[in-house]
């Protein structure tokens, strides 16, 4: 190989004609919105030419016209590529650990000792940073773009303010089916990138087909290769039960009487099978209450808690799915009550595991697998992310620009292992993030949810106009299975269920169609 020409995101395939190369871009420029907006001067109107936001799905490709360059041109573009993907790093993941280093909470060199043994990382569903922290004013928010502020997610605001806001984090796929391998493997496969929209064979969003599986693996087999032990509590994982028995409805009644229910988890990762949390219910199911998923964990951790000598998995992987919400489908709760019902878990697992005795050598990683359904005025792949250990209790806003391969470059810098693929090797760890001066003494308490979580949408029979047609349209396209429906029409009904009838915000959720529609702010 003789150098590195750019291009636009992820070129596809390419043609040399006369000397000059043509290259098709399937990404281009990304997402994007139609151009900067402060939280001070609010949504901008322009031309209808002008109006061309994008969300994570609304994008162009492109085709680029490259002159083939001289050994002169290729030199320079070969700096230029390098610079932009961070090259420089692969040198520094490559570098040896010292010998004597003293323990920090992300050592400096892969294999140097970390004050972390057990890393616990929760991955959620879908929602972007100013649906639910926008309504933060020391972070980078737009309020009035917040349809899940504190009022349903007092959680998620109290860890923000006693550990740290992180306003500048970004998840990395487009949707679910990519999301959770951007989560899991720090990037998607060939197969993968060309199949997004169409996906041919599957939609796999649960890590379900061999197809999209990354050849060096995910981070458990990351972890298991290199001498670590771990536990999947739902994340990749399918949960069989009878669904014409147990509804959310009926499943909520049961756990409010103290029993359970009979399911089955299942994996096609013939890695995962063993290190099933046969107890967690599978991240596939919204009808199962994150609540339930919280029990399993915290029960679970209690048990090896008591146990003499009793150890953690060293990296425990878990998907709390439920504040996807199911739209106004009559037979699950409201939008905010199931975005509450995964505060209240996310709240109880962190006081469950920072009261416990592993809390000094705990650290805890939470972010959404992509920000598909949802708007935000910074960016389309905004979203929100918690980094929760006593190293960490910053108490401050972090800038610092990180995303998903960042989260996972970090774990693996915390557990010594390997970078799995070029991505996760450049990637910047989250050094900003912790403190060498931990605060042991700290403990965070679970604030109770604000909102009941059994409040159920209401039956079609006792709506009209836009509230019976969105509530049709929910249980038309069951938007409790994980990215079955139109995800901007999802959007769309989540909007209406928190603001009625105020003006869709589409410059920041990337349909174009009515962005020239007046406000309507009755």
């Amino acid at each position: 190989m003789q150098g590195y020409i750019p291009t636009e995101a992820y070129p596809s395939g390419i043609i040399l004609l006369n000397n000059e190369l043509f290259v098709t871009n399937l990404e281009a420029t990304g997402a994007r919105i139609a151009q900067p907006v402060s939280q001070q001067s609010g949504i901008k109107k322009t031309s209808s030419s002008e109006q061309k936001a994008f969300n994570s799905h609304k994008q162009l490709a492109s085709v680029s016209f490259i002159a083939l360059p001289n050994a002169q041109q290729l030199n320079a573009y070969t700096a230029k590529v390098k610079k932009l993907n961070h090259q420089f790093r692969l040198a520094l993941a490559e570098q040896m650990p010292r010998p004597d280093v003293l323990p920090k909470p992300v050592p400096e060199r892969i294999g140097e000792p970390s004050v972390f043994k057990y890393v616990l990382y929760i991955i959620k569903e879908n929602r972007t940073y100013d649906q639910v922290l926008g309504d933060i004013p020391t972070g980078n928010g737009m309020p009035s773009l917040c349809i899940f502020g504190d009022s349903v997610t007092p959680n998620q605001h109290q860890l923000a303010k006693d550990y740290m806001l992180m306003d500048n984090y970004y998840v990395s796929g487009k949707s679910s089916a990519e999301g959770h391998h951007w989560a899991s493997a720090a990037m998607v496969t060939d197969y993968t990138q060309k199949s997004v929209r169409a996906w041919f064979r599957s939609y796999p969003h649960v890590l379900n087909d061999a197809m999209v599986y990354n050849k060096k693996g995910l981070i458990w087999n990351n972890a298991l290769d290199h001498g670590k032990t771990v536990r999947m509590y739902g994340e990749a994982i399918t949960c069989e039960f009878d669904t014409k028995t147990y509804d959310w409805a009926k499943l909520y009644q049961l756990r409010e009487q103290g029993k359970t229910f009979p399911f089955v988890n299942t994996s096609t990762i013939s890695r995962v099978r063993p290190i099933i949390a046969a107890s967690f219910p599978g991240g596939n199911n919204e009808s199962v209450s994150d609540q339930m998923r919280a029990d399993a964990f915290i029960k679970e951790l209690h048990e090896t808690a008591a146990k003499p000598g009793g150890q953690l998995p060293n990296l425990m992987i878990m998907a709390l799915p439920n504040d996807h919400t199911a739209g106004l489908n009559p037979a699950f709760p409201t939008p905010q009550a199931m975005v509450a019902d995964n505060d209240l878990a996310v709240g109880r697992i962190v006081e469950a595991v920072m009261s416990s005795r592993f809390a000094d050598s705990t650290v805890i990683f939470i972010s959404e697998d992509d920000s598909q359904a949802g708007w935000d005025h910074v960016s389309a792949y905004r979203t929100t992310g918690f980094v929760i250990s006593k190293y960490s209790r910053l108490q401050k806003t972090i800038h610092t620009n990180y995303n998903q391969t960042s989260l996972i470059r970090t774990i693996e810098q915390i557990l010594g292992l390997p970078p799995m693929n070029v991505i996760d090797a450049t990637a910047l760890p989250m050094f900003d993030c912790f403190t060498n001066q931990p605060n042991l003494s700290f403990k965070y308490t679970a604030l109770p949810s604000r909102i009941p979580l059994n409040e159920m949408n209401p039956a079609p029979a006792k709506l009209k106009g836009e509230a019976l047609r969105y509530t049709n349209l929910s249980i038309q396209y069951a938007f409790q299975q994980i990215d079955q429906g139109h995800d901007d029409l999802l959007n769309r009904i989540l909007w209406f269920s928190a603001k009625g009838k105020k003006r869709y915000p589409a410059k920041m959720a990337g349909n174009a169609e009515e962005e020239n529609e007046e406000e309507d702010d009755d």
